[in-house]
């Protein structure tokens, strides 16, 4: 018996339940059927009632009161939520996007077809042109509609399909097109007329970094200040960039400064032209001859102008240290850079961009003193432009090279161009003084890969010396093969006549020439003098050097060759391959260097593997470095990582190990991981061991990132020797509204205003708050792109409200725009209020300020909480009965004066009567 009513239970369940699914389908048909047919009437309705505006009211929900407390008494005003969260009547100023992509910011009219419906949004004239539509065929009377203020007409009566929906919480308009009706335009696209040029301002990046070491018994400390900073007024921006050297004396030399001015220059941007003017210090681009330092006037075309769908460069540095190392980065013998390092696997992605190709030198102090070096080649390869782009750069004045003392003239014109997919031609003439060179080319682009091809013709007249003259021809090849996942990222090769120089040789051949030194017979730093059979520069300091050898202070480590090295050829080659979805990765990179006026050829090949075993990742690499003189050096690194747990401020392990056939044999133990609600402090360790007599050495680095600059610290201490550095890092910026503090930050910056909002975060640019004056500096910004700014409200005090919390700006080049959030400022209040019998206020009945301004509704229980209201005033609720009559009533409230400069961390709470028609509230209990 018990089994058959469960069998009728479960019929019963059933049958319910189909019934309700049936009726719900049946609702859904109907309400189909009803937009259907309103929408036959939509072009006949002034007001927006098209599909977009339809989603705007969100479609019809009826409520079953009666899950809400109190069985649903008193929710007799809820009928306007029936249709989504209402949108008020009136002018909202809103992003715009069109299908997805970011158009423009305005003021956007919305009207409601009915007192209790969703207000839609209208289109005139100057929203069409924001959304660069003109829809054809409009008959005379919509055109006269578009211009009536008066009139509401909906996207969909324009343009068949388009759709508009309104996200009120960010302020957002997206309107939706067909593909058909679309002016087509790059992804990405921002038209010029929105970029900004920002306001007059000041700014100044900084970065100090102090080492000191004591090695055998001789302590010294040098010590870095790098500054790039400047000021913008109206589209010209002054800037300089230089950098600040000092070095304590030592029982062998001198205290030593020396200031090294890197680039001054004034620059602005040429929109029509797709083109930056340069005035002053710069580099030439190197996308068709090598890239140099001029001073005079430049007018290059800048790719950042594009779409970044249409579009492009410093180069990442990646090394190796022993311990806590300085590392020095040098172009043309100037100091562009210096930071301190931790003991391992390092990489350098912050430098300022000199130039898109040239040679970097880099220098790794370690804190024993030992010094090692390399070179950073680097250049843009792509010469494949897409068709109808076209690059250019025209410069004029003088040579800047640190290795010329003669600053002789000179002229350079080049241009590329893309005729179509298939072939980019791209030509170029310099001339200086004896100097002159024309170079002509052309990339393809063929299933077999790309190929760029080019042919230089060289002469050059160095006093006592026959004419030089000879060619160059470069050949460049790249190639992804998706089947097999092979990426041959770059395979170069360069071939030079005898008797070929390029413009920066030239220069240095005529000066050696002037001073009576052989101009190509080249004496390499190899036969510097050695100290026990190490080379002098890995032992003595830079001073030390000078010392000995009678010259004046230098800050590079390596004493300069003489006589000009004449490249025969070069060739390099860079291959990844991926072994499967689980079998890691390999790569290869090869370059081989040899020389007209040196024996030998300098070669270095390397080779390595990547992958991970669940959460260990893992590397082997071996390189094998061989010198002209045919001396080689083999290599070995392996390391290994593994997060020490799962949440987010777990530490990391590392061990590497490392074998070098001349060096010997090293192994370190690293822990390094962060600290902090906001990954603020940061922090590393590490052990090492070494073979060669260095012994055991220990490290500990530290770090702490906040709003107003960034911190770092380090000590080590090993076999003979200790050091210690600290440094800090950020920027400072003068604007109209002030002077305010950031992290360190690129050219084109952002100044966020909210007033009133110290504390909160900027979300768009991590660890940065707003100050007490409400600025934060936004450090980051991509110029002629759209860039979107938020602020969390999170850290808002209660009686600070945001209008919005998100903005957007596409700035020109080195501006520094303003983003202003409106906020508005008042007390929150949580009221508890009942209507004169002591009921509670009807569910969902709408609160209204003195001015009328709605400030929410009433909660479940006739509770009211409302932000930015007065010490004191009156508020008002208005609903509608069962009759659908106008109900309402009004109370006062007055509140403890507010501590000036106080933060309201909780709500201030009342209770109250409220009461009708010009009866007083009674305020039975008033908070603190």
């Amino acid at each position: 018996m018990r089994q058959h009513r469960q069998t009728w239970h479960v019929a019963c369940r059933r049958a319910l339940l189909c019934a309700g699914i049936a009726a719900a389908l049946i609702s859904w048909a109907s309400a189909s059927n009803a937009a259907a047919a309103n929408g036959a009437d939509a072009s006949a309705n002034p007001v927006a009632t098209s599909g977009a505006d339809a989603s705007a009211n969100g479609g019809y929900a009826d409520f079953d009161r009666n899950l809400l407390s109190g069985a649903g008494q008193n929710t007799t005003d809820l009928s306007r939520f029936e249709h989504g969260n209402p949108i008020l009547p009136g002018s909202y100023n809103t992003d715009i996007y069109l299908n997805n992509g970011w158009v423009g910011r305005g003021d956007v009219r919305f009207v409601a077809a009915s007192k209790n419906a969703s207000a839609t949004p209208c289109v005139d004239s100057r929203l069409l042109d924001v959304l660069k539509l003109h829809p054809a065929k409009l008959s005379d009377a919509t055109t006269a509609q578009l211009q009536d203020p008066s009139a509401c007409v909906s996207i969909g009566s324009l343009i068949p399909g388009a759709t508009m929906v309104f996200d009120m919480g960010e302020l957002r308009l997206d309107v939706s097109v067909p593909q058909a009706y679309m002016n087509q335009m790059p992804r990405g696209y921002v038209s010029p007329e929105y970029w900004d040029a920002g306001v007059p301002a000041a700014m100044l990046n900084y970065d100090f970094n102090s080492y000191r070491s004591d090695s055998g018994g001789q302590a010294q400390t040098t010590s870095y200040l790098g500054l790039n900073g400047g000021f913008n007024l109206g589209p010209w921006h002054f800037r300089e960039d230089g950098t600040m050297n000092w070095q304590s004396a030592t029982s062998s030399s001198p205290a030593r400064h020396q200031w090294q001015n890197i680039q001054t220059y004034v620059q602005r941007d040429l929109p029509s032209m797709r083109a930056l003017l340069t005035i002053g210090d710069s580099y030439t681009d190197g996308a068709v001859f090598d890239s140099y330092g001029i001073r005079g006037v430049q007018l290059s075309t800048d790719d950042r102008m594009l779409p970044q769908s249409l579009q492009g460069y410093a180069p990442v540095i990646r090394g190796v240290a022993n311990t806590n190392a300085r590392v020095t980065v040098r172009q043309n013998g100037v100091q562009i850079y210096q930071t301190t390092v931790a003991p391992g696997p390092f990489t350098i992605n912050d430098l300022y961009p000199t130039g898109y190709g040239g040679t970097l030198d880099v220098t790794v102090t370690e804190a024993d003193g030992h010094v090692t070096t390399f070179s950073v080649p680097y250049a843009s390869v792509a010469q494949l432009l897409r068709p109808g782009i076209t690059r250019f750069d025209i410069a004029a004045g003088q040579l800047r090279d640190a290795t010329v003392s003669s600053k002789p003239g000179v002229l350079q014109a080049t241009v590329q161009h893309g005729f179509n997919n298939l072939l980019t031609g791209y030509a170029g003439l310099v001339g200086s003084q004896g100097y002159a060179a024309v170079l002509v080319g052309a990339a393809i682009d063929t299933r077999y890969g790309a190929l760029a091809l080019d042919l230089t013709q060289a002469n050059a007249h160095i006093p006592g010396y026959s004419t030089q003259s000879g060619q160059s021809m470069r050949v460049t090849y790249s190639k992804i093969i998706p089947s097999t996942q092979t990426t041959l990222s770059v395979a170069a090769y360069r071939y030079s006549t005898g008797g070929f120089l390029t413009l920066t040789q030239a220069a240095e051949a005529r000066e050696y020439a002037h001073e009576g030194i052989n101009a190509f017979t080249y004496v390499p730093p190899s036969n510097l003098p050695t100290i026990d059979g190490v080379p002098e520069q890995s032992v003595l300091t830079p001073a030390q050097q000078a010392v000995l050898n009678g010259t004046a202070f230098t800050t590079n480590p390596i004493l300069s060759a003489t006589g000009v090295e004449r490249q025969r050829s070069n060739f390099t080659l860079s291959l990844s391959q991926r072994l499967g979805q689980n079998g890691g990765s390999i790569y290869a990179n090869v370059s081989a260097n040899d020389y007209w006026n040196a024996s030998g050829t300098s070669t270095q090949f390397q080779v390595g593997y990547n992958n991970h075993f669940h959460r260990l990742n893992f590397g082997v690499s071996a390189t094998r470095s061989v010198d002209p003189t045919g001396r080689y050096d083999n290599e070995f690194f392996v390391n290994f990582s593994l997060p020490l747990g799962e949440s987010p401020h777990a530490p990391t392990f590392m061990l590497n190990l490392t074998h070098d056939q001349i060096g010997g044999s090293q192994d370190q133990a690293i822990v390094n991981g962060t600290l902090g609600s906001e990954s603020q402090f940061n922090y590393s360790a590490t052990g090492s061991h070494s073979s060669d007599g260095g012994g055991n050495s220990g490290s500990v680095n530290v770090g702490y990132r906040n709003p107003y600059a960034v911190f770092d610290a380090s000590y080590g201490d090993g076999s003979g020797y200790s050091q210690a550095s600290v440094g800090v890092t950020g920027v400072i910026v003068a604007h109209p509204g002030g002077v305010t503090f950031g992290q360190p930050s690129g050219d084109t910056i952002g100044i966020v205003y909210v007033p009133g909002a110290a504390g909160a975060n900027v979300e768009s640019a991590p660890g940065e708050h707003i100050d007490h004056f409400g600025y934060a500096v936004v450090p980051y910004l991509t110029p002629y792109n759209l860039n979107t700014v938020q602020i969390d409200p999170k850290g808002l005090p209660l009686d600070v409200q945001l209008d919005a919390t998100s903005a957007q700006v596409a700035p020109y080049e080195g501006a520094v725009v303003m983003l202003k959030f409106k906020t508005e400022n008042g007390r929150a209040l949580l009221v508890h209020a009942t209507l004169e019998n002591g009921e509670a206020l009807p569910f969902g009945a709408e609160v209204l300020n003195e001015k009328g301004t709605s400030l929410g509704v009433v909660g479940q229980g006739g509770q009211i909480l409302v932000r930015g209201v007065n010490q004191s005033g009156r508020l008002s609720v208005q609903w509608q009965d069962d009759n659908g009559e106008a109900q309402s009533c009004s109370f006062t409230y007055q509140l403890a004066p507010h501590a000036k400069g106080k933060k309201a961390k909780a709500y201030e709470e009342i209770q109250a009567t409220c009461t009708r028609a010009n009866a007083l509230a009674q305020v039975t209990r008033s908070g603190t």
